[in-house]
This record gives C-alpha cells, sequence and structure tokens, in this order.
C-alpha cells in the first residue's frame, strides 16, 4: 500500500482528493494535516464523509513513514512548507499549487500532464500538478502543437464552476452574488496562461503567437467549459484524426463526435473534446472537472505513474448525469 500524506486538508482540493483516495485499492491515508482543524475528525469539514472515516486533521505531520505527499495549499505556501520542513528522501511530493509549474534551473519538479509527460512522470519524485484551467486548454491544443500545426494566434474562453475559486469565502464566490449571475475576470493575464505556452512551446518549440484568453466565472459548481479556436489550413476529417491519434493511448481523453455538455465529465477524471471547422478556423470545445481531472484526479493519476500502476486505478468515478 502506498502510505499519503496530504498538507492543506481543508478545502475543495483536499476534499476531492480524500474522497478518491479512500477508494483507492493501494492507497492508504496515512495522516490529513490542517492548522485551522487540527484534532478535528476530517468528517467535521468533508462532511458527505461520514461513516467512511474516522480519521481526524493532525497539526504537524509525522512524514516518518509517508511514500508520497500531497501539498494542497495556496499558492506560495507549498515552498514556503518546503523550505520549513525537512523532507526525507524517501518521500515523493505532489503539488497542486502554482508553485513549482514554471521550470527553472532551481526546480527539480516534473509538470504533471501525463498527456505529454507520462515517462518523465514514472521516473520523477516531485510532480507540479497542472492548474485547472490549463489542464482543460492544452488538452485543446496540443495535436496541433504536437504537429507543428499552431500557425496564428489562439483564441480561448473558458467558463470556470465556482469551486474553481477555492473554499475561502469571497464577494464573487457567495452564493447570493454568483447564483444566475456571470463574469469575466483577469482577461488576457491569468496566471495559468505562462505554464500553457510552456507546454505548447514543449511540442512546438517556434510557438510564438498570442494566447488570447478570457476567463469566466459561472454560476454553476464544478467544472470548465473551453471554448476555444485558431487557424487551421486541414480538413475537419483531418482534424479529427489528428486528435484521435495523439489521444489514442491515454485512457482519460475522449474525442467526442457530438457537441457535448459540462455533466458529461462533472466527477470525472476525463476530458471530452469536441471539434468543429468554419472556414479557416478550427473549434475545440474540451470539457473537464477542474476539481478532479483539473487537480485532485489528475493528481492521482500522477501518483499511480510513479508508484507504477496503471493511471486509471482508483479513478474510474461515475459520472454526474443529472
Amino acid at each position: 500500500m502506498i502510505s499519503i500524506g496530504i498538507i492543506g486538508g481543508a478545502g475543495y482540493t483536499a476534499g476531492e482528493l480524500i474522497r478518491i483516495l479512500l477508494n483507492h485499492p493501494k492507497a492508504e491515508i496515512e495522516f490529513v494535516q490542517s492548522s485551522s482543524n487540527a484534532g478535528n475528525f476530517i468528517t467535521d469539514v468533508h462532511t458527505d464523509l461520514i461513516g467512511e472515516t474516522e480519521l481526524r486533521f493532525v497539526s504537524e505531520p509525522d512524514l516518518s513513514s509517508t511514500d508520497v505527499l500531497f501539498l494542497c495549499m495556496g499558492h506560495g505556501k507549498s515552498k514556503e512548507f518546503i523550505e520549513k520542513n525537512i523532507i526525507p528522501d524517501n518521500v515523493k511530493i505532489i503539488d497542486l499549487s502554482h508553485d513549482f509549474r514554471i521550470k527553472s534551473d532551481k526546480n527539480n519538479f516534473v509538470y504533471g500532464l501525463p498527456e505529454i509527460n507520462r515517462e518523465e512522470i514514472k521516473k520523477a519524485k516531485n510532480i507540479a500538478n497542472p492548474g485547472c484551467f490549463a489542464t482543460g486548454i492544452q488538452l485543446a491544443f496540443l495535436p496541433l502543437a504536437a504537429n507543428g500545426l499552431l500557425a496564428d494566434e489562439i483564441h480561448v474562453q473558458a467558463i470556470t464552476g465556482s469551486t474553481g475559486a477555492g473554499q475561502a469565502p469571497s464577494e464573487t464566490s457567495h452564493f447570493s452574488w454568483r447564483n444566475g449571475n456571470l463574469s469575466a475576470y483577469k482577461i488576457f493575464q491569468h496566471q495559468h496562461e505562462a505554464e500553457i505556452i510552456q507546454s505548447l512551446k514543449q511540442l512546438q518549440p517556434d510557438f510564438n503567437f498570442n494566447l488570447n484568453f478570457v476567463p469566466v466565472r459561472g454560476t454553476h459548481t464544478r467544472g470548465i467549459f473551453v471554448s476555444a479556436y485558431t487557424k487551421f489550413n486541414g480538413t475537419i476529417e483531418q482534424a479529427i484524426n489528428l486528435y484521435k491519434s495523439f489521444y489514442k493511448d491515454h485512457p482519460f481523453v475522449f474525442n467526442s463526435e457530438k457537441n457535448p455538455d459540462l455533466k458529461q465529465v462533472a466527477n470525472t477524471n476525463k476530458a471530452v473534446l469536441y471539434l468543429e471547422k468554419h472556414k479557416d478556423k478550427l473549434v475545440i470545445i474540451s470539457l473537464t472537472d477542474n476539481l478532479i481531472k483539473g487537480a485532485s484526479g489528475q493528481a492521482v493519476q500522477n501518483m499511480n505513474l510513479m508508484f507504477g500502476l496503471d493511471e486509471k486505478t482508483g479513478l474510474n468515478l461515475k459520472p454526474i448525469a443529472f
């Protein structure tokens, strides 16, 4: 069994991670840390887990028997935690924050997008889990980049559920403001843009076009709906074959022949892609669950690869149809 430690266990992302790992056949949660909830039962915060665990939150982690440590804290906190704590050499880290996603000489984290870095993930000690918007947007364009076919600007609008804002209350996550409302934010300057461009350049080094990204706050709870387009000179049949070929060995990415809806991916680790061709533009619809494929599910997928398991282990989750 893989011994699991979780740092920052009270938020939405950690809650999803706990739900998945409690039912993972090869993993056992050793501890869940939360400074604000230390001593309380996990079910006091993640109340749906009543009857499934008797674990309590701890204030200080004991890493002596931990195989993998999931960091589920706010941006900037993971780097701070690693600097302040002695991490045993045998402990692998999967960080779900933004702190280590951008490569540098001082960064020994592998970017954890299995669809382009599967073999590197298998050998990695530390993983930087991709951002939720970044996951859906990258999956929309990777097949084009891999074939050197990104030849113009990329245009993206992506709508995220309220859980994408985290559990801490704010004006724009308050129910009475969010319900029945839409708003755009961080237009052309979202923090996930850098990792998206990094991955596109990894596959197509000469990519040097603008990424025009408009993030939108949606009224729904979970899920990201990406609608994107870019110039493409081929036929729709060529595009479909390109995408099917690129993702044929990746078990969580599906090419849909019908225009999909967001509930098809809610509560799953799936990404569903749909293509249309209009004049010289290829339109790509990309759907993911921001808490699972966009966060905790992908983190477990990465853990599976790091420990030599089938990457689908523990991730055959039932979608929510209605």
